[in-house]
């Protein structure tokens, strides 16, 4: 079964939080409240989130002061952060929300059709990115402990089938960057797809590496994080 993503929802008003779930429930992930800039800090010290929705005109942490706190963290600071507000000051105010780290900048009342859509492309993302990370942990394992039936290489079904589960990973990459070009999507969405597809190419080299008749060692696999 494939785990569901997480998308953070912020919002000091629960009829705001609840229209929002109304929008993205069609995307089967799991919606995770937070009704201030503090809440939401506390859930992202124990989740991984794929994207932020996150809005700016709240009591107390507001959401550029929440969202400068999310990009100073290491553990938070790549979760795209896309800034809701119902006030608009201008190019000013926007550039703000830019400079505060946040990937879009959309004003209230906006298209739901819209935001479904440009959640569901951080989502996919977000997807990719772990099934990549699950691919290079268990060639990672198998090269460092060889298992139980010996190294990768004496196993050549096992090797298959890290290749087909790449290849599938690289398959559903390929359509997304397709996509995000025909959709003139966010600059920030394309640069993260171009880095996946990187860390694609350099896990696909590992993995022709071990091919039989390719050499013992092959080059350094590729970090898992993202």
């Amino acid at each position: 079964m494939v785990q569901k993503a997480k998308i953070l929802l912020v919002d000091d008003r629960p009829e705001n939080l609840l229209a929002l779930e109304a929008i993205l429930s069609a995307l089967d992930q799991t919606l995770v409240r937070a009704s201030s800039g503090e809440e939401a800090l506390k859930a992202l010290l124990t989740d991984d989130f794929a994207v932020i929705l996150l809005d700016v005109q709240m009591p107390g942490m507001d959401g550029f002061e929440t969202a400068a706190h999310i990009k100073r963290r290491e553990r938070t600071r790549d979760i795209p952060i896309i800034f809701l507000t119902a006030i608009n000051h201008g190019p000013h105010h926007t550039f703000r929300g830019y400079a505060a780290g946040a990937v879009d900048y959309i004003s209230k009342p906006f298209d739901p059709w819209v935001l479904r859509a440009k959640v569901s492309v951080f989502v996919e993302l977000y997807m990719k990115n772990c099934q990549l990370r699950e691919q290079a942990a268990l060639l990672r394992l198998q090269l460092e402990g060889g298992g139980q039936g010996g190294t990768v290489k004496e196993s050549p079904g096992l090797l298959a089938e890290l290749s087909a589960r790449l290849a599938a990973v690289e398959e559903q990459a390929e359509a997304l960057s397709k996509q995000l070009d025909d959709d003139s999507a966010d600059a920030a969405a394309v640069a993260t797809a171009a880095h996946l597809e990187r860390k694609l190419t350099g896990l696909r080299r590992a993995l022709d590496a071990l091919e039989p008749g390719t050499g013992s060692g092959g080059p350094p696999l590729p970090p898992a994080q993202s």
